[in-house]
């Protein structure tokens, strides 16, 4: 089920941000524009890649929500009784994600429009795109299908908050200087597409007045990438975010304490995969 929640914000974000590729393959809606072309249709190729795309990540989402539905009738625990108050309360949380999803989206295309940079909206973006739809609403969508009550609830938060802000960050910075090879995105991709992360944001605020306006006049280009890469090094704000990846782990580790033991052993390896990692 969440697996066709992220394809759906996968497709969909590369639309938006016009990314080439996804893992190393073409992005949805590149497959279905070179079908177009491959195949001689008539038309708009782009045009049929972005409509496709569109409708391919709104289906993946419609099949999300039919596979809890049809939890309910493979297990019949969940048919009736406290089983049916547990389904209910999965659908609230699933619900909530999907609008804290594509709200982390606005929030990303929004700050894509504006000329400044700000640390808090990175971390606002990070907040709504990232961290409750990757890592809290998935612990407190399986939680309540277990009949968990709000105090565990709030105790899972207590992790994966933390835990989603440093996984994107991680993953911010992997878009910038990871090794495309690996990443299966392009080196830079998101300087290229003029991401406001909070790694652009430490760069700008640690350049100088010259160095700063160079980097904000390259942001967002093509031909900038390497120069907007460079720039965001030499500030010292690469040092700066991976010191805020460390400081979020440190803080999901010490929440592991308040949950209860097969939890901790559950969530403790995450901690250390979501934030070493290299793609």
């Amino acid at each position: 089920m969440w697996e066709w929640l992220q394809g759906s914000a996968l497709v969909h974000d590369d639309l938006m941000d016009a990314s080439d590729t996804r893992r190393g393959r073409p992005s949805v809606h590149r497959a279905f524009e070179h079908l177009h072309r491959d195949e001689l249709r008539v038309g708009d190729a782009a045009g049929f890649g972005s409509g496709t795309a569109i409708l391919l990540g709104d289906l993946m989402l419609s099949w999300s929500d039919e596979m809890l539905r049809h939890a309910a009738t493979i297990d019949p625990d969940l048919a009736s009784g406290p089983g049916a108050a547990r389904l209910a309360a999965a659908f609230a949380v699933l619900d909530r994600c999907k609008t804290e999803v594509t709200f982390g989206q606005y929030l990303d295309v929004v700050a894509q429009t504006r000329a400044e940079v700000d640390a808090e909206a990175a971390m606002l973006v990070v907040t709504f795109k990232t961290a409750k739809y990757t890592i809290e609403r998935p612990l407190h969508l399986g939680a309540v299908l277990g009949g968990a009550d709000d105090d565990l609830l709030a105790r899972l938060s207590a992790v994966a908050m933390p835990l989603g802000a440093a996984f994107q960050l991680r993953d911010d910075v992997l878009g910038v200087f990871g090794d495309p090879a690996t990443t299966g995105k392009p080196a830079g991709d998101d300087l290229r597409e003029g991401k406001r992360t909070l790694l652009v944001a430490r760069a700008l605020a640690r350049l100088s007045g010259d160095d700063a306006a160079h980097l904000t006049e390259v942001l967002g280009t093509v031909d900038g990438v390497e120069a907007a890469a460079d720039l965001v090094r030499s500030s010292g704000a690469l040092e700066d975010v991976e010191g805020e990846i460390g400081r979020y782990a440190a803080e999901a580790t010490d929440a592991l304490a308040a949950l209860p033991p097969v939890a901790r052993e559950t969530l403790a390896p995450l901690i250390d995969r979501a934030v070493r990692r290299d793609r």
